[in-house]
């Protein structure tokens, strides 16, 4: 413990004051201010402190902190409070000398032992105060997964997603109030899930596959057909080697210029944690192609701008990688490239031939990689079968050094 800390992070389980250790339940207990939930303060309600609840909105918290300071303050989170819980958001603002953290059971270690699974097996997800469907992208057989909820009704949502991309079989436990005297455990398979559950609970997956199964793995590559789109778009096996270039790295941020229907956008997404993206595309009907995308394949978070390129690139946060999949100028490439951070990656894509001078002059003066891509699909002819040629794809990457 730092000589400077003076606010002090604990995270409670529903045994409330019980289960903390004596060291940890005397820091809380010489409180001055105790800050947290309904349900935090009702485990600790024997404390005369001052009670406060969570602000709203709730990133006025920090501010609430602050004015604190010179109080012994103690905040109050279920389970470990750095693990999907307000202790990471309140170290990222305040310096971690003037934090304790006193952490508790999580949910997850909790709800693995309830299982008997490892958890050095399974994904762990949090749906709580965030678009659900962000968990389709962990949809693949023999997953487990162990996922924070937003409510009650969270179980039968992933149920259905499940459901719909022929995971039916899937078994489904939810697990409430673990470790108090009101646990309690539903079991169901994904097909037919009906239970009406405590809206505080975890829930656990583990993905069963029918023969008709979507296959969506997080490598990058996924069908054509599973995307809307109008005709135009980065076609399969040229998106996949486009995502090789870009690199999708954890937290890192995506400009996609010409998104068109989103595909490398959102399959930047899904292939790393936390990974995020801003689609730039004039047309309304792509962006709306582009957001039904990116919510039926597991990236709710996708960003979608209006505008025309090199303006629109104006005011956005600097990126980590960038693709511009149309659009493409030297003006375009001039302002994207400035804005790139160290060590960010740039991809071009160019059909016809005017793109494709571009690509060729800027290579002559930048360096990078300059390939053609050449796809051939086997299709019907007749009552056979031939190859038939996709529009070659001139390739442009390299990195800013």
């Amino acid at each position: 413990m730092s000589s400077q800390a003076w606010l002090h992070i604990v995270g409670i389980g529903e045994d409330g004051m019980e289960g903390l250790t004596p060291a940890t339940r005397a820091v809380v207990e010489a409180a001055e201010v105790i800050i947290g939930g309904e349900r935090h303060h009702a485990l600790s309600d024997s404390l005369t402190a001052e009670r406060l609840a969570w602000p709203s909105p709730f990133d006025a918290l920090i501010d609430q902190l602050e004015g604190l300071k010179g109080k012994r303050v103690v905040v109050l989170a279920t389970g470990d409070p750095l693990w999907y819980s307000v202790g990471a958001r309140i170290g990222r603002a305040i310096p971690p000398g003037e934090i304790t953290y006193h952490p508790q059971l999580s949910a997850f270690q909790l709800a693995a032992a309830r299982m008997g699974w490892s958890m050095a097996d399974l994904e762990t997800l949090t749906v709580h105060g965030r678009p659900v469907e962000q968990m389709i992208a962990f949809i693949q057989p023999h997953q487990r997964l162990l996922i924070l909820t937003t409510g009650a009704e969270t179980p039968a949502q992933i149920a259905r997603f499940l459901t719909e991309r022929g995971f039916g079989e899937s078994r489904l436990s939810v697990l409430a109030a673990m470790g108090g005297t009101r646990e309690e455990r539903f079991d169901g398979l994904a097909k037919d899930w009906s239970h009406e559950v405590p809206a505080f609970n975890t829930l656990a997956v583990e993905c069963i596959a029918l023969p008709e199964a979507a296959l969506l793995p997080r490598v990058p590559g996924l069908a054509d057909d599973l995307f809307q789109h109008d005709g135009t778009m980065t076609k399969r096996e040229v998106r996949a080697a486009t995502l090789a270039k870009l690199m999708p790295m954890r937290g890192a941020l995506l400009w996609d210029i010409g998104t068109g229907c989103g595909s490398v956008a959102v399959e930047w997404m899904r292939a790393a944690r936390y990974a995020r993206a801003i689609g730039i595309e004039p047309r309304a009907d792509r962006r709306a192609m582009a957001a039904a995308n990116a919510l039926a394949l597991g990236t709710p978070k996708l960003e979608l701008r209006d505008g025309q390129v090199p303006e629109a690139l104006d005011g956005l946060e600097a990126p980590d990688a960038i693709f511009i999949g149309g659009g493409l100028s030297r003006e375009t490439f001039e302002a994207a490239w400035s804005a790139l951070r160290p060590l960010g990656r740039l991809v071009a894509n160019a059909v016809t031939l005017e793109s494709e001078s571009v690509l060729v002059t800027l290579h002559k003066e930048y360096g990078g990689d300059l390939v053609k891509l050449s796809v051939n699909r086997a299709e019907p002819v007749g009552p056979r079968t031939g190859w038939r040629p996709l529009m070659p794809v001139t390739q442009w990457s390299l990195i800013k050094r």
